[in-house]
């Protein structure tokens, strides 16, 4: 494997209206450039985030020596990483202050097709 696998998971507020604007603000093309330009400096190679009621599933692969706390703290420190955090925060059920690493929580892998 030449990459690691992280998934994560989230709750969103159960408001209809939010979720929907939640989605329009992760559409194709629509996340500020500058945070996915950090996630890329920070290891991150591909994010996928999936939305099933109010509850969010991210699967991120990122490089194979890929720290993940020591990664999260970089980002934050991205440009414009806080301010993201921020204007996302009133679609999320967490604290508007929380950083990425504080809203979004590791998932643990409980099962594995063998091959």
């Amino acid at each position: 494997m030449d990459y690691k696998r992280f998934c994560k998971t989230l709750s969103l507020e159960n408001d209809a209206q939010l979720i929907e604007e939640y989605k329009k603000v992760h559409a194709p093309g629509a996340a500020w450039p500058e945070i996915t330009r950090g996630m890329c400096e920070a290891g991150i190679l591909d994010m996928e985030i999936y939305l099933f009621g109010n509850q969010l599933f991210m699967i991120m692969d990122t490089v194979p020596d890929f720290d993940h706390d020591k990664a999260m703290a970089g980002l934050a420190e991205k440009p414009r990483q806080s301010e993201w955090e921020t204007y996302v925060s009133r679609f999320q059920k967490t604290p508007a202050n929380a950083s990425a690493g504080e809203k979004w929580q590791l998932m643990e892998r409980i099962y594995k097709m063998g091959k």
